[in-house]
């Protein structure tokens, strides 16, 4: 009779459990405001378990730890958002999960005598079992359930806390990915303001004036073609020599706007074109069937002129490797030199503005780059 009482008991509590998670999963699906989804996953958390307290904590890079999310019983002890740093150096839960990356539980905190766990019982509570919660692979926090009645908490606490733990990580997850994508948004309206600017710049001050010089030779020169034609054949060779000159700084810039080599021979032309300018011997293995997509051609070339570019200026490099080929449905470049390594892909605008880029393209760039041993410039770029 006694297993037929709890049977229902034990299926209510499940569905409550599941339409807590749901709920959670709800929020999570629409992109809540994370302070919103934490307060949410904190007062499910403390419900479903049946305990007096909930928080949820952010691991600083100074080795504490911040409440982000809290939610307590009525009456029951509540450590506010943004109150002071916790430290992280004892044997409560929160410490114990930011040493191990593993849930913890503790169902008795008599006995332990540090810092944070006086001031835990000074707050009331007794037990407490926490998860963790990892983003991208880094820890990033914790959510921590706690009673005020030591043995108190549920005998399958850990793994129910951890689903909302999950959660957490899936809003995290999705709040990161936005914020990458706006500052890649960003990144790419910027780089595209600085180059109309510069493309401005250049016009201005070089095939601009050329043409304009052209033009007025060949006005002085209608002016005294009648009376003086020598000197008006003096100004039309300028007029010329002008307009060729103008000619050759537009065909510069087009080079670097898009190649002209690249549209009329294809990827594998234009590399050679540019190994051919490196000042760092270039080995090249780029050996293609066919064309591909302008787009994927146009940042292949890119890719590998930015790299070689930072080969000539920085890397002390006695050689150099460019490697292209098609695997499967992606396009793979890499470029391998054996300089000083050390290179920081977020500390200019070049090779972030081409990961930027390789990214708009359904691709990902990766730059591995160890002191003193070289650099490795990994672009997957995918071809549909």
């Amino acid at each position: 009779m006694k297993a037929t009482a709890e049977s229902p008991a034990r299926l209510e509590a499940l569905l409550r459990e599941q339409a807590a998670l749901r709920r959670v999963a709800t929020l999570v699906a629409q992109d809540a405001e994370p302070a919103r989804i934490f307060a949410s996953v904190c007062e499910e958390v403390g419900c479903v378990l049946g305990v007096t307290t909930t928080n949820l904590l952010r691991y600083e890079d100074d080795g504490t730890a911040s409440i982000v999310g809290a939610w307590g019983a009525k009456g029951a002890p509540l450590v506010p958002i943004a109150s002071q740093p916790l430290p992280l150096d004892g044997n409560t839960v929160a410490p114990r999960i930011h040493r191990s990356g593993r849930t913890v539980r503790i169902d008795d905190f008599d006995g332990l005598e540090d810092e944070l766990a006086l001031r835990v019982r000074a707050l009331g509570i007794r037990s407490a079992v926490g998860a963790p919660i990892i983003v991208a692979g880094r820890l990033w926090g914790a959510v921590i359930a706690s009673d005020a009645r030591a043995y108190h908490l549920p005998i399958d606490a850990e793994p129910r806390i951890s689903n909302f733990a999950q959660l957490i990580t899936d809003a995290l997850a999705n709040t990161d990915a936005r914020e990458q994508l706006a500052a890649s948004r960003a990144r790419i309206l910027k780089a595209g303001d600085e180059e109309r600017r510069r493309l401005g710049r250049d016009l201005h001050d070089g095939a601009q004036q050329r043409l304009v010089s052209a033009i007025i030779s060949l006005q002085l020169a209608q002016k005294r073609w009648s009376r003086d034609p020598d000197r008006a054949r003096g100004h039309v060779d300028d007029a010329l020599g002008d307009a060729q000159a103008a000619i050759g700084e537009l065909r510069e810039l087009a080079a670097g706007i898009h190649p002209s080599v690249l549209t009329d021979r294809g990827l594998p032309a234009a590399l050679e074109t540019l190994a051919s300018r490196s000042p760092v011997p270039v080995e090249l293995d780029a050996e293609l069937d066919g064309r591909l997509p302008m787009s994927v051609e146009t940042t292949a070339y890119f890719v590998v002129a930015e790299a070689l570019t930072n080969v000539g200026k920085h890397a002390r490099a006695s050689r150099v490797s460019v490697g292209v080929r098609v695997a499967g449905e992606q396009l793979e470049i890499e470029v391998l030199d054996d300089g000083a390594g050390g290179a920081d892909a977020s500390a200019g605008t070049g090779l972030s503005g081409l990961a930027d880029r390789v990214s708009a393209l359904r691709g990902a760039l990766d730059v591995s780059s160890p002191p003193g041993r070289g650099t490795r410039i990994h672009a997957r770029i995918s071809l549909n």
